[in-house]
């Protein structure tokens, strides 16, 4: 097994122990290769696992399902980033006060797989709305977890895997996830398209759980040596810290404010689904086109994109939104002309779309974890995420744009978002 990894550790970044050795302590260095690895596997997990149930597009259809009111299945995403982002700045101190941060990350999983488990019985054994309420309910509590993974993964992805690299790990997380999400993604498709009954949506549910869970056990097995603590700080005191870091830190404030107009490629999605289900009549042959497709995007372009990141993230970021702020003005020809331009001409849209999100998100993780001073790294992340988090509410307001003036000044609000981006991107560090 160990050659395994050492073998697949070699080739994806064709680097030697040498080179890996010089950018973590020495006691580390012995691991390098199998962390990695066991990284990609987790994280392969993990990213199917998140396609299969998803705020984005199939918890919505499952919640039609069940009846669930608009004002419910419209809360979906607002829940499901509220809750993982804004509550890390209350777990940072405690993670930070532990020798070894990967038993968070494993725990935090196993309460993602029961929260999966959970809902899976509940749409099997009952149909009525109020399944819903309880489904919103395990989503936030899911959410909770996800935000402490996500702080914990940070930190003991800096400590196993060399700067350099991690874009690259991370890059083929998504891949080989999104590889095996293509075949799920089309399964799911034409599955749901002819049984699409509690049964289908429970055995998801099901699914997703046994990957959340498999994917602990692999997390748990990651060589993590133990770092320092002296980080480790009350929710009190930890507010207090993000206040000093807030006021010293001027990068980073540029760094948060840059990411917060990056959110302009994610939240254009909804908007694109919009427009397609006017040209496609919302059938399901045309929602499966494009899942594919998103998810094709995905996997071609992540091995690019992560060794992008590590050579430069912050150019990376001016790249994908130039190309957001493309796609959004591609898509202003339909709304111009829907007559001449069908369903199929669209299709561009989502598979460039989903090469500037891969991008976007693999720029801004692998900046954050190399910006992030060691000491203070989980202080770092969670402090970013729960700005963010407190910004997608904020966001949520974005649509208003639409609603009074058009779906059309809504793509060119995005577009002047991306524009700040890029302008303010010049102004971060090298990391």
């Amino acid at each position: 097994m160990a050659n395994l990894s050492e073998q697949f550790y070699e080739y994806v970044t064709q680097d030697d122990e040498e080179r890996a050795c010089s950018t973590i302590p020495d006691s580390d260095c012995h691991y390098v290769a199998k962390n990695f690895s066991l990284n990609v596997a987790n994280g392969t997990l993990t990213k199917l696992a998140e396609k299969i149930i998803s705020p984005n597009l199939t918890l919505p259809w499952i919640f039609s399902f069940l009846g669930a009111p608009a004002i419910l299945i419209g809360a979906l995403v607002p829940v499901r980033n509220f809750f993982s982002l804004v509550p890390q700045l209350f777990v940072a101190g405690k993670i930070r006060a532990k020798k070894i941060r990967k038993t968070y990350w494993t725990g935090a999983a196993l309460v993602q797989a029961m929260v999966m488990l959970a809902s899976g019985v509940l749409v099997f054994w009952y149909q009525q709305s109020w399944v819903t309420w309880c489904l919103l309910g395990l989503l936030a509590l899911f959410s909770i977890a996800s935000g402490v993974a996500s702080v914990a993964f940070k930190d003991v992805a800096a400590k196993t895997v060399p700067k350099g690299e991690r874009g690259q790990m991370l890059s083929y997380r998504s891949t080989f996830g999104g590889l095996l999400a293509l075949v799920a993604g089309a399964l799911l498709i034409f599955v749901i398209r002819s049984q699409g009954d509690q049964i289908v949506y429970a055995v998801m549910f099901l699914v997703t759980s046994i990957l959340w869970f498999v994917a602990a056990l692999i997390f748990y097995r990651i060589q993590e040596l133990p770092g320092a603590t002296k980080g480790g700080r009350n929710p009190i005191e930890e507010f207090k810290s993000t206040l000093s870091v807030l006021k010293t830190d001027v990068n980073f404030r540029n760094f948060l404010i840059t990411r917060a107009l990056l959110m302009a490629i994610p939240l254009s999605q909804p908007f694109y689904v919009v427009i397609s289900k006017d040209l496609g009549h919302g059938g399901w042959s045309q929602i499966g086109y494009l899942i594919l497709i998103s998810g094709f995007a995905q996997v071609i372009s992540s091995p690019f994109w992560g060794r992008f990141a590590d050579d430069s993230p912050t150019r990376m970021m001016r790249w994908v939104s130039l190309l957001s702020i493309a796609t959004s003005i591609y898509t202003s020809l339909f709304l111009f002309n829907d007559h001449f331009l069908n369903f199929y001409w669209f299709l561009p849209v989502f598979f460039v779309h989903g090469l500037a999100y891969t991008g976007a998100r693999l720029s801004r993780k692998t900046y954050l974890i190399d910006y992030a001073p060691d000491d203070d790294r989980p202080t770092y992340v969670s402090l970013a995420n729960t700005l963010i988090g407190s910004f997608t509410l904020i966001a949520a307001g974005f649509g208003v744009v639409a609603q009074y003036f058009g779906l059309i000044f809504q793509l060119y609000f995005f577009v002047l978002l991306l524009l700040g981006c890029i302008g303010l991107s010049f102004k971060l560090k090298s990391v």
